[in-house]
């Protein structure tokens, strides 16, 4: 798609919302119409239907290498200055490149230095600098597996999955988007690598519970209290160990407010959630009015569903390459939360702009029709974590299924009078 393209706004006769989705996603008939829709594309685009686009590989692209002009001799760069020095305009990192390998050893095995509580938030994180001056969000172990959310409980209220982030970064990798920062589980020791090293603030919210395991519950917003300790067994910690960017300072980036941001109230509804065709609003404004901005909308809204994530309020994009640019899929703590519910409200941008980009459907396809499926795929990767096993058989059993839904979505969209090109989109990533 040409970058100078405005997005013209639908003319669709029939919109999509949740409620008649959930009516045709429970249809026993999804393969045949996931079928019918391979039919549909395999029509329109021919030849090109088992090629994902090449375009971005084959055009060189800016990456943050002006900013780190510090970094003369590339041979004498940690893992994390590789991956800085390479972020580029269209992903945070390139999964081929070997300094992803390298960094997630790194998150595993470098002794911690420094430890300091994160400030904002919800919820305790802290940030551990290691020996080589690298460092990582930390985010601690509250639940076992197979806890699941609770069906009373709104989304803004649950707790962060150190496992859900872990899974996240493997499943953003899977699906080749690259714009979820590495990240690895690791076991600590509490005494060790937390409490030796806190400062006053920190340490004084240590204690032995009745259980004779050490808890901690830091300073943070809400549930930072001993009701909501966390504890070690009896002083050992899983947690996920997520790279850091480069600071602000050095690679600003811009928070933008995501257009399907939920209300975060009891009581009311956000205007997507009222207005079908919200959409057409949403298309008419910068930076969503041309280039890749809107297509990477119903990326994340693919990312998310298949997690589960109903948390996507914000999202970060890198200030030096502009609005043309992709958006950092960051705090996916909040994914993997209900294994047998699917919240078909997180694919609002997919189904309410009737939109998604080519490349982005082609590998939902290939999940879908094998050899190897999504869950087989993400069981595969997930084994090379320290923390293996990640997910439970359940979450892995929903990725396929929701991969099948969001499927039947855009077949919905073809077959309501859409056409092919303007519900599929090929920009070349």
């Amino acid at each position: 798609m040409d970058k100078s393209l405005r997005w013209r706004n639908s003319k669709r006769t029939s919109l999509l919302n949740a409620d008649i989705l959930q009516k045709c996603v429970n249809s026993s008939l999804n393969a045949v119409y996931i079928k019918e829709l391979h039919r549909i594309m395999e029509k329109y685009f021919g030849d090109k239907i088992d090629v994902v686009p090449a375009q971005r590989r084959n055009v060189r692209m800016p990456s943050l290498k002006s900013i780190f002009r510090s970094y003369d001799q590339m041979s004498k760069l940690t893992s994390w200055e590789a991956i800085f020095y390479n972020i580029k305009q269209d992903a945070l990192y390139d999964s081929r490149d070997p300094a992803v390998k390298a960094v997630l050893k790194d998150l595993l095995e470098q002794p911690i230095e420094e430890v300091e509580m994160k400030s904002g938030g919800t919820q305790l994180k802290l940030i551990f600098t290691f020996e080589n001056e690298g460092r990582a969000l930390f985010k601690p172990m509250r639940f076992p597996r197979d806890k699941e959310t609770l069906p009373n409980h709104f989304y803004f209220v649950d707790f962060e999955r150190h496992n859900a982030e872990i899974a996240a970064f493997h499943l953003d990798r899977i699906l080749n988007f690259n714009r979820v920062p590495p990240n690895s589980g690791r076991l600590i020791n509490m005494t060790r690598d937390i409490r030796r090293l806190s400062d006053k603030k920190l340490a004084k919210t240590f204690f032995i519970s009745p259980a004779k395991n050490v808890c901690f519950h830091g300073s943070c917003s809400y549930y930072c209290d001993t009701s909501h300790a966390i504890c070690g067994n009896p002083d050992m910690l899983e947690g996920s160990f997520a790279l850091l960017l480069p600071p602000d300072k050095v690679a600003p980036r811009k928070i933008w407010r995501s257009p399907w941001r939920r209300s975060y109230s009891k009581h009311r509804k956000a205007l997507w959630e009222i207005y079908d065709d919200y959409c057409d609003q949403v298309r008419t404004k910068p930076p969503f009015d041309k280039g890749r901005r809107l297509l990477d909308m119903t990326d994340m809204a693919v990312f998310d569903f298949l997690t589960g994530n109903m948390d996507r309020h914000h999202y970060d994009t890198f200030r030096e390459f502009g609005n043309d640019t992709f958006p950092l899929h960051l705090d996916n703590g909040r994914g993997f939360g209900r294994s047998n519910y699917d919240e078909l409200t997180i694919l609002a941008p997919v189904f309410q702009c009737c939109l998604i980009r080519y490349s982005t459907i082609m590998k939902l396809f290939r999940f879908h029709r094998g050899p190897v499926p999504l869950s087989q795929m993400m069981q595969q990767s997930l084994a090379s974590d320290s923390l293996f096993p990640i997910l439970t058989k359940t979450h892995l059993n929903a990725l396929d299924r929701r991969v099948a839904i969001i499927l039947r979505t855009v077949y919905e969209c073809v077959i309501r009078g859409n056409a092919v090109a303007d519900v599929i989109v090929d920009d070349g990533f």
